[in-house]
């Protein structure tokens, strides 16, 4: 059985960053019957993911890292991904 798409996510940026902070949030239930709402409750997600590597990277970078550590799931697996994706401070 295929994992589910948030623990899939949760994994995939896991191993991609080593985040020293991690929220995958689904948020599909505050979307039910909207567009792009396909029943399965995985359709809508919110990503607060802190990590070392994001370290004088602009937010548009950011938010690419982050797509691109995910594969095929934004857009094509989930429906809208909320990315907030910053470095840790010190």
């Amino acid at each position: 059985m295929a994992e589910p798409v948030q623990q899939e996510m949760e994994r995939l940026l896991t191993e991609a960053f080593a985040p020293t902070r991690l929220e995958v949030i689904n948020d599909s239930a505050k979307h039910h019957g909207h567009a792009g709402d396909d029943g399965s409750g995985e359709s809508h997600f919110t990503v607060v993911i802190e990590a070392p590597a994001f370290a004088d990277k602009s937010r548009l970078d950011r938010q690419r890292m982050v797509n691109q550590a995910l594969g095929d799931i934004p857009g094509e697996r989930v429906h809208a991904l909320a990315i907030q994706a910053s470095a840790p401070t010190s």
